[in-house]
């Protein structure tokens, strides 16, 4: 009975094609553009990690409220007394990540790394595929150095030989022991090393502070969160009983910062603020499907209205009405399941193209997949679909009047109002969803037009950037590795077409830089009070005139002053302005960050700079020289890792980097660059969550001003024709064309008010939860509002020009005989 009633189907839409291939395509993109946002959101939020018990795993963090540090790192201190004293976790470990640089017999390269304690790999039950983990022995200090590869590297560097274990690794000129290979499935988190070196810490050495780790656990069989976290609460007391605070500072100050612990599920630590936008782009694409039911069921409608007649001559010949209400609901299921494995190959495609163009902090890219789930999520939502789309057929023509409709189609009936309803109700619906998500375009357009016009403190164009690391085993002395330094910045100003070069120990927006109270000699602090963070950077001269950040007030540092260790700092014009009212008064203030340390003089003061991302505000900033003495008590200070910028028109050119790569080799060859990147893909970088917001949410507004306005048409356009005899008699009656016109735009534009007005006020409810995606822009701005109005109700009087252009040239004699 089925595949009879599937035959029959399947000939009666071969029998229509420009009906099913409209509809299917409406389905089709209204399904595959919902399947491929939930392959995004199954293979980054839904689906567990690549790890054994992975609801086991916590990230360990601290908070820090009374200093403002919602998210602080472990401790040193933290580790070990977490490591000794906790009864939560049955492994328990911390890590860094970085990079390090990797000589011998190949060209220098400078590779990623991750730093862990033993405990991080037993945490994730992760082992080598070869050789061994690290053992508590590899964590000592002064124990023999050694190494862990992933599998890439292996393959790229020792061609997959096993007899790479036991050989040396040249790290940082360390030799370090390979002792072992990860498996090649091996992700740790959202990192990507080549690298994975034993995190060392001595014990008798170690002092408060120096939050700089991440912390991973894996719960005790029965252990919740919550008690994890007062677990934690327990021990941070003991943590600032058994260490001394650093030079400069009391344990007392520790106290006031009133740190707690704040840890989380590692999946919702990684996934983060990715969470809310995925969920929102996710409401956004499922709007458009609800306008392509909405489309396809006024296609439904049209349709069933064609076959009224013979619906009616099959109830008369005994067919119930359940009967035909299942018949007209088979058709929508089939056409719906057609739509619906078209839209599973549109979603392949569409999650090929979001895994090329992703940003990089989209998350697990490897998960992205058409698997097992997002097939059943598109079989679902076809089925759902069909009952959207199918319903109001079935209702309206199941329980037709017999009688009325075998007498329909007669010269003397003339079209309704009452048949209108339904796809007028149709269409409002669907203008309605078309504002909702072109409000959400706009805001997010607005957002990002504003995010553009922020000036970031610095001038992108043309900067070439890369990073060198010069350890300490290739150069001891301090003040030779600042030479070295000054002496590459000489040799790349010399290159042809760069006009100046500069360095310092990072660049805005690549998201380094590190954050300590400041204290100022014209302050009085009580015992125990912390100043605000700060953040703190270290330049070279000529840094500032290379980025093009301006000088507001003072000078820029000078060489001599690098070497003769004068006691200079340059601050940011927000820090001068909330000390000192104004940047002038700034100038010969002096301040440092612990007690111990030698107090600075504040000889300049720069521009404001957006370090931390063009949507974020321009951190209060210390800038320091390259070498210094007194931090932390210690006798003197080097930056060795630190990011050249070249202004020059030349950035991203091939020939550039090659003649920048012999520069830097002139002077070692054992110096491997690495980070090579103009400022204006790191600037682009920052404001990638923006970007791929914007681009998803403004491809779904313009899919639904497109299915709205062929809504608008096709109803306006399908009642002008059911009207054929009513308009030709209007004008045998002397309608002028003009006022028929008028008449048929005047019914599409009213439609289109309506569901404008249904969507403003859903938007403007709706709106609030897209606040942090937004950047200086209110959810309920009213321009967004005004030109998402004026536009789509424009774009309906353009959509039913054409019909009401068609009404007004009826012939008279032929509207007579229509019908």
């Amino acid at each position: 009975m089925a595949l009879n009633n599937l035959r029959q189907v399947l000939r009666r839409l071969k029998h229509s094609p420009t009906f099913t291939g409209v509809t299917i395509l409406t389905i089709a993109i209204g399904v595959g553009a919902n399947s491929a946002i939930f392959g995004v959101v199954n293979g980054i939020l839904l689906k567990p990690f690549p790890y054994p018990e992975p609801e086991a795993l916590v990230a360990l963090w601290d908070t820090a409220p009374k200093i403002n540090l919602p998210k602080l790192n472990l401790s040193p201190a933290d580790y070990f007394i977490f490591k000794e004293q906790n009864r939560s976790f049955s492994s328990f470990g911390v890590w860094n990540g970085g990079t390090v640089t990797v000589t011998g017999k190949d060209r220098p390269e400078q590779v990623r790394n991750i730093n862990v304690t033993e405990g991080v790999l037993t945490a994730l039950s992760v082992a080598p595929a070869s050789g061994r983990a690290f053992t508590e022995k590899d964590t000592k200090p002064g124990s023999p150095d050694t190494v862990i590869l992933t599998h890439a590297y292996w393959q790229r560097k020792f061609g997959g030989d096993p007899s790479a274990l036991g050989r040396p690794l040249l790290a940082n000129g360390t030799p370090r022991e390979i002792i072992g290979v990860m498996p090649a499935h091996f992700r740790f988190l959202t990192e990507n090393p080549d690298v994975i070196l034993p995190l060392r810490f001595n014990r008798a050495e170690t002092k408060l502070g120096s939050y700089n780790f991440r912390g991973i656990g894996r719960l005790n069989p029965g252990v919740v969160l919550t008690q994890a976290n007062a677990d934690a609460a327990r021990m941070l007391p003991i943590v600032l009983s058994s260490f001394p605070p650093p030079p400069g500072f009391s344990a007392k100050l520790f106290e006031e910062a009133q740190i707690r612990p704040a840890f989380l599920p590692l999946h919702e630590d990684v996934v983060g603020e990715l969470r809310k936008l995925l969920w929102v782009l996710m409401g956004s694409i499922g709007v458009v499907l609800l306008i392509a039911c909405a489309n396809v069921a006024n296609l439904l409608l049209v349709r069933a209205e064609g076959r009224q007649h013979e619906l009616a001559i099959r109830q008369a010949l005994g067919a119930s009405r359940g009967r035909i209400a299942g018949d007209l609901f088979f058709e929508s299921l089939v056409l719906g399941l057609l739509g619906g494995a078209a839209g599973l190959g549109l979603a392949w495609a569409a999650l090929r193209l979001l895994v090329s163009l992703a940003p990089p902090y989209l998350t697990r890219l490897e998960s992205l997949t058409i698997d097992g789930p997002v097939v059943l999520f598109t079989v679902a939502l076809s089925l759902m679909a069909s009952a959207l789309f199918g319903l109001a057929p079935v209702i309206k023509h199941s329980v037709s009047n017999v009688h009325a409709a075998l007498r329909g189609g007669g010269r003397t009936l003339s079209q309704g109002r009452e048949r209108h309803r339904t796809r007028n109700v149709l269409v409002v619906v669907q203008t309605g969803l078309a504002v909702v998500l072109l409000i959400a375009s706009g805001l997010m357009i607005r957002a990002f037009q504003s995010l553009r016009r922020v000036d970031p403190g610095f001038r992108a164009a043309g900067l070439q950037t890369f990073q060198i690391f010069i350890p300490q085993t290739a150069v001891k002395e301090p003040e030779r590795v600042v030479r070295s330094f000054e002496e590459t910045q000489r040799r790349l100003s010399e290159i042809p077409g760069v006009r100046m070069a500069a360095l310092g120990n990072s660049v805005p927006m690549s998201g380094d830089g590190s954050g300590d109270p400041l204290f100022a000699e014209d302050r009085i602090y009580r015992e125990g009070e912390l100043p605000p963070i700060r953040q703190f950077r270290a330049v070279a001269p000529g840094y500032f005139e290379t980025m093009g950040t301006r000088l507001v007030a003072g000078r820029d540092f000078a060489w001599n002053e690098l070497y003769g260790l004068r006691d200079v700092v340059i601050v940011s014009e927000n820090l001068a302005k909330e000390m000192w009212g104004d940047t002038k008064s700034a100038l010969g203030k002096r301040v440092r960050e612990g007690a111990k340390d030698p107090w600075r003089e504040i000889i300049g003061v720069v521009e404001d700079v957006r370090h931390d991302g063009a949507d974020q505000k321009a951190p209060a900033t210390v800038y320091y020289p390259l070498l210094r003495k007194g931090l932390e008590a210690s006798d003197l200070t080097v930056v060795r890792s630190v990011v050249f910028v070249a202004r020059t028109d030349r950035a991203g050119s091939e020939s550039l980097l090659n003649q920048m790569r012999e520069t830097v080799w002139s002077l070692n060859r054992e110096t491997p660059i690495a980070q090579v990147r103009t400022m204006e893909d790191i600037y682009r970088a920052s404001m990638a969550r923006s970007s791929f917001a914007l681009v998803m949410i403004a491809i779904a507004g313009g899919m639904a001003l497109l299915l709205g306005i062929v809504g608008i048409y096709g109803v306006i356009s399908y009642a002008v024709s059911r009207r054929t005899r009513e308009l030709g008699i209007r004008i045998a009656l002397g309608a002028p064309h003009r006022a028929v016109q008028a008449m048929v735009v005047r019914q599409a534009v009213v439609l289109a008010v309506i569901g404008v007005v249904a969507g403003l006020v859903a938007a403007a409810a709706l709106a609030r939860l897209m606040g942090a995606l937004l950047f200086d822009v209110s959810p309920v701005d009213p321009v967004t509002y005004v030109a998402v109005s004026i536009g789509l109700i424009g774009a309906a009087a353009a959509a039913s020009y054409l019909p009401a252009r068609r009404a007004s040239n009826v012939s008279p004699t032929e509207a007579l005989r229509a019908e």
